[in-house]
């Protein structure tokens, strides 16, 4: 089976950047190898979600629990 690739798509007029690359830089320090890459994808009108896969596992404005996305992605691996 292939390794799962991760999507953060984020606001760019919100000024997201700097939190997607927070998450993006922890998903990369905790799972590395075990997958394909995670990708940041630019959007507009507020939007921050996090795929894995193409299946959606968080999207503003839920809560957002780092621990809780992160074991999604392991539970996913």
């Amino acid at each position: 089976m292939a390794a799962p690739t991760v999507e953060i798509q984020y606001c760019v007029p919100c000024g997201h950047l700097p939190r997607a690359l927070d998450i993006q830089k922890t998903i990369l320090e905790r799972f590395g190898q075990k997958l394909d890459g995670v990708k940041l994808k630019t959007g507009d009108s507020g939007i921050f979600k996090i795929r894995v896969q193409d299946e959606e596992i968080y999207s503003k404005p839920a809560d957002f629990d780092l621990d809780a996305i992160l074991g999604t992605i392991e539970a996913r691996l």
